[in-house]
């Protein structure tokens, strides 16, 4: 299986490759969700949940914090750049979304956000609803630049993307009693994936053919997770990783489902539990990849790698983030006075207390690439 598995993500190493300097492979990509792959949409929100501060961005392109919570890409850049994208989906509140840049896609998502809508609610960010009315907004937009037929091929070829649901989990049910009082992890699970199924026949009836959702992360083993909810040990809460799991098979029971009674879909779930579970487990057996990035159009803005550039070796920190004491910090939490930064983020498989620093999304991203063929077959 592994073998395999090699095979089809080298295949589609080739692939983007062989259109690195023509059309991507989709037309656009969109993306909803949570803080995971949020590019600054909170930046424009009355919310503290925000990341547009040093030292938040500051191995991002411009060395600049951008709303990113990662010091530098997220899984989802490296997914457009592997598409064949010149530049990255931008924000819908930001200024860059305008004119002709909106037709590769939009960002829609919002730190603090999750398929339980008073999740977003508690923290002012957007719901997954608001977010879809944003795309709906988005539509109206594409239409008016390119006409009704070029537009409805767009969105039926792009790929949509959804990653939510930590934020339901650490920051509201674990820590409130209202919730966790009420329902058990596996009765909160069957509300999260009623809005779900909700939200992707909901996409599915706007135009959208090809929709793609990552499962939860082994959310026992993020670092801040483990000081909160670890009883003072220093190894993965196994209860919360429980939940995660149990949630992950109901989603893609779930999805299977979906894609059972939606003609046409392609509804793909991204497994992203087992490849951050690898690497915190594993960090060194399972570091970056000793691969030669040799195409040209990596060696400028905005994917500044140089040509001919190694990376190796893998993580040296699975447990502690970088950033501050590494046992929390995230947010406002984590600014430009806390102590303990570390001075390079490279070998860390978390960048704070709760999300991958941009060389573990970089292989987050490869694992996506392989199990997403059929969005780009």
């Amino acid at each position: 299986m592994s073998f395999l598995r090699g095979l089809l993500g080298g295949l589609l190493l080739a692939m983007v490759f062989f259109v690195s300097d023509g059309d991507p492979l989709v037309p656009a990509l969109c993306i909803f969700g949570d803080s995971v792959v949020d590019v600054g949409n909170n930046n424009n929100l009355s919310t503290l949940i925000k990341a547009n501060f040093p030292p938040y961005g500051r191995d991002f392109v411009t060395h600049r914090p951008t709303g990113r919570f990662c010091n530098g890409k997220l899984a989802t850049d490296f997914t457009a750049e592997y598409l064949g994208f010149t530049s990255y989906p931008p924000a819908y509140l930001s200024r860059e979304a305008r004119g002709k840049r909106i037709l590769t896609g939009i960002n829609f998502a919002s730190a603090s956000s999750g398929y339980y809508e008073r999740t977003a609610n508690l923290y002012r960010a957007l719901t997954l609803p608001h977010q879809l009315k944003y795309y709906r907004v988005w539509q109206r937009k594409v239409v008016n630049l390119v006409g009704r037929t070029k537009a409805n091929n767009i969105f039926s070829g792009s790929i949509h993307l959804i990653s939510a649901g930590s934020s339901d989990f650490i920051q509201n049910y674990y820590i409130n009693p209202l919730l966790n009082r009420v329902y058990s992890p596996d009765q909160f699970s069957d509300i999260l994936m009623q809005s779900y199924s909700t939200f992707v026949q909901n996409l599915y009836g706007l135009g959208a053919r090809k929709i793609g959702v990552t499962t939860l992360p082994p959310t026992g083993c993020l670092p801040a997770a483990i000081t909160l909810f670890g009883a003072g040990t220093n190894h993965c809460v196994a209860r919360l990783n429980k939940d995660a799991i149990s949630f992950n098979n109901k989603l893609n029971r779930t999805s299977q489902n979906l894609k059972s009674k939606l003609p046409g879909i392609k509804l793909v779930v991204f497994d992203i539990y087992q490849p951050l579970f690898d690497l915190i487990t594993k960090p060194v057996e399972n570091g970056m990849c000793h691969c030669k990035i040799t195409e040209e159009n990596y060696e400028s803005p905005p994917f500044p790698h140089k040509k001919g550039a190694a990376r190796e070796g893998g993580f040296f920190e699975s447990r502690k983030a970088c950033c501050g004491t590494g046992m929390i910090e995230t947010s406002f939490l984590c600014n430009a006075r806390s102590i303990g930064t570390c001075s390079n983020a490279t070998n860390y498989v978390f960048w704070d207390g709760f999300h991958p620093s941009e060389t573990a999304n970089e292989k987050l991203a490869q694992s996506l690439l392989e199990q997403g063929f059929e969005l780009i077959s």
